[in-house]
Order: C-alpha cells, then sequence, then structure tokens
C-alpha cells in the first residue's frame, strides 16, 4: 500500500521514473494489474510510447475491471498519438464501454478522449458530438451524486441520446450480468 500511494504522489508530481520503479514493485508484491494504465501512462511520460505498448499489451485485458480497461485504453490511445498513429489511436476507444446512451463513473473520460481522436483525423463534427456527450455523461454523474472518487459505479441513462453502438466495437461479454461495472472490482 505505501509503495503504491508512493507511486501516485510520484506520478501527479511528474517524476515518472519513481512512479514507475513503485508500481512495478507494488505490482510484483501484490500480483495486482489494475495499476497497469499508470504504469502504461509512466513509459509514456518518459518518452516511450513503444514501451507503453508493449506494456499495455503484456496483461489480458479480460483479467482486468471495467473501469480498468477503460482506463488502459485511453491511455494506450494517447501511446498511439505520441507515435503519430491517429487511426490505430481511435481502434483504440472503441471498446463496448464506449456506449453514449449510459453514462459510468469512466464514461466521461473515455467520451472526451474519444472526442479529441476524432478532432485529431479531421473529423471535427462528429468530435463536437462525443465532446458533448461527454459533457451530458459528467452532468449526468453530478446530479446522480457519483463523482470520480467514488467506489460505486452509478448507471446512469443519458437524455434523449439514441446512440450506443460504436462501428467496430466488438461485444465484450465481461460486461454481461454478474460482471458488469456493478459487479466490478471498482478502486
Amino acid at each position: 500500500m505505501t509503495r503504491e500511494t508512493l507511486a501516485i504522489t510520484a506520478y501527479a508530481v511528474g517524476d515518472f521514473a519513481l512512479a514507475l520503479r513503485e508500481l512495478r514493485t507494488y505490482r510484483r508484491i501484490s500480483g495486482s494489474n489494475e495499476q497497469l494504465p499508470l504504469m502504461v501512462d509512466c513509459e509514456r511520460g518518459l518518452g516511450r510510447p513503444t514501451k507503453a505498448l508493449e506494456l499495455g499489451r503484456s496483461v489480458d485485458r479480460r483479467t482486468l475491471s471495467v473501469p480498468t480497461r477503460v482506463e488502459l485504453a485511453i491511455v494506450m490511445s494517447g501511446a498511439r498519438l505520441d507515435l503519430g498513429q491517429t487511426a490505430e489511436a481511435l481502434t483504440e476507444l472503441e471498446i463496448p464501454q464506449l456506449d453514449a446512451s449510459t453514462a459510468y463513473s469512466w464514461s466521461p473520460a473515455l467520451f472526451d478522449a474519444y472526442a479529441i481522436v476524432l478532432a485529431e483525423l479531421g473529423r471535427d463534427e462528429e468530435a463536437a458530438e462525443w465532446g458533448r456527450r461527454a459533457d451530458i455523461a459528467a452532468e449526468a454523474l453530478a446530479a446522480a451524486g457519483t463523482d470520480e472518487g467514488d467506489e460505486t459505479i452509478e448507471i446512469v441513462e443519458l437524455e434523449g441520446d439514441g446512440a450506443g453502438d460504436v462501428p467496430g466495437a466488438e461485444h465484450d461479454s465481461s460486461t454481461e450480468a454478474g460482471d458488469g461495472p456493478e459487479g466490478a472490482d471498482a478502486r
């Protein structure tokens, strides 16, 4: 626990080398991969996006909690952007959790990341729409009393959006009954 706290503090102040070292030790001691997105982002912070991608691919994503999978998709997308691989960055984000009809605690960040990559691709109209969806999700979660620090992931239906499936997103059976965000081991 001390190593994890030190790592998160080091990350927050931009000491990515210390954060990564402590996260590796924490991972080795605990056996947990739940801090993998932070480790991947540390590699990015150290200017090593290729190594970040390798690290992100080193774990079967199905073994991670849903919130961690979403965080990992976002940082993997960022690593792709670092390498100038914009189309691949978009693909990293096209996961089953990219569902504009429902908001979870991680939805605003995911929707916003998707909007940013769409803008990078010059798809400004779609980018604006996903940016709007990020705002709607954040507002709906705030109205429900859910914030990013909550341990509980609450589902809030978005108002008359009509959007849902994302082209290219494959069905993820781990979000079905029993292993969805309600049953996920949220941090």
